[in-house]
């Protein structure tokens, strides 16, 4: 399994619309293979900073839908909203060393 984090700052005055697209976002995204679990976060000091964490299978299956024409579709529904480009975060689970 890997966990992504996906960082984007929503543009001033777009919260609302943003949240409804991310709302959709997340309900369509139990469909998609590979996907495990998502959430969507806001920082407390910065309402305009969102975190998305999903979990996926694998980082193939993380890739595939990266590079899907449906997410293409969805981050340019959602671009116009943001202050600037999403940043994206892919991270697989360290093996613990020692006795853990």
């Amino acid at each position: 399994m890997i966990r992504v984090i996906i960082e984007r700052y929503i543009a001033e005055a777009m919260e609302s619309t943003y949240d409804a697209q991310a709302r959709q976002a997340l309900r369509n995204a139990v469909e998609i293979p590979g996907f495990i679990s998502g959430e969507s976060l806001k920082d407390e000091y910065n309402s305009r900073h969102r975190v998305i964490l999903s979990t996926w299978r694998s980082t193939a299956d993380w890739y595939r839908w990266y590079d899907s024409t449906e997410r293409r579709e969805k981050i340019n529904r959602i671009r116009p909203l943001l202050e600037s480009d999403e940043r994206i975060t892919v991270l697989e689970y360290a093996v613990p060393t020692g006795n853990v």
